[in-house]
């Protein structure tokens, strides 16, 4: 069975960032959708718990965090 795995070679810590080798563009779609997709559901969720509590993002949070500590 061959490899099926085509490792990178090892680098120096930033030499990814400061070479002119094109970024892995397939690997980071994958990721950059995922984490768009969750910020939508984060920010759909603020407005929801604002309607509902009629408090602000930060208002929701202290909320939470002394609902916490009072446990």
């Amino acid at each position: 069975m061959p490899n099926q795995f085509q490792y990178e070679p090892i680098e120096k810590f930033g030499e990814g960032l400061t070479t002119r080798r094109p970024w892995n563009n397939k690997a980071l779609a994958a990721v950059e959708l995922l984490n768009g997709r969750v910020a939508m559901v984060g920010f759909a969720a603020a407005l929801i718990g604002e309607l509902v509590s009629g408090r602000g993002p930060a208002g929701q949070v202290l909320s939470l965090l002394s609902w916490y500590l009072q446990l």
